[in-house]
């Protein structure tokens, strides 16, 4: 088989490979959807081959690290702040995956590249379930609470609240006005645990609002 016709067989799995991977994120509705993740692993399948046949004996290092420099800005603008809460680590993980996919597409290491997206398929189609088992045991909850400028001894009640419910404090953050002190609580804990939480905040009488 001569190299034109290894290149557009390699060309063709790197499609296949990508266009699976990517109907999982479309189905999901995902921002790197079916094109994207494609054209994601076509492009390092490219690359990849495109260095071999200038260079014949290229550099892999030099190769890898190129095509992760430019993949890295794709994956770094899927993930999305919002609050306490950090979206798009999935999505950008499954684009620096299809770019590693592709490199091996391109390298020949064709076998090894269908076992990884097998379990990639595996890990992003079933994974999900056992990540909302997660959720049940420990839920993550992000807590806006204003309480009166006075009332600034009201910040250490709050945090001996939030370990009578067992609930863990990630991260919490103050801003401190004349009117008002508004905190900002991450914690993490059982789902009933948080409602336990709530509960007890509406029979707080210092509470002038909560947010969450």
């Amino acid at each position: 088989m001569d190299i034109l016709t290894q290149d557009i067989i390699k060309v063709g799995i790197a499609v296949l490979v990508g266009g699976a991977i990517g109907l999982e994120r479309e189905v999901q509705y995902k921002a790197a959807g079916f094109r994207t993740i494609i054209l994601i692993t076509l492009g390092s399948t490219l690359y990849t081959l495109f260095s071999i046949s200038i260079e014949p004996d290229p550099s892999p290092s030099r190769i890898a690290s190129n095509i992760v420099t430019g993949i890295g800005f794709l994956g770094a603008g899927t993930i999305l702040r919002e609050g306490g809460r950090i979206g798009g680590l999935t999505t950008a993980a499954t684009i620096w995956l299809a770019a590693a996919l592709g490199m091996g597409i391109g390298a020949g290491e064709i076998d090894f590249v269908l076992a990884a997206t097998a379990i990639t398929l595996i890990v992003l189609v079933f994974f999900p379930s056992v990540g909302a088992w997660i959720d049940r045991l420990r839920e993550a909850r992000t807590y806006k609470i204003i309480i009166g400028s006075g009332d600034i001894a009201s910040i250490e009640s709050l945090r001996n609240t939030f370990k009578q419910c067992r609930l863990r404090v990630a991260e919490d953050h103050f801003e401190i006005t004349d009117e008002s002190i508004t905190s900002t609580w991450r914690t993490i804990g059982k789902p009933r645990n948080q409602k336990k939480f709530l509960q007890l905040m509406a029979k707080d009488e210092k509470i002038c609002r909560l947010e969450y």
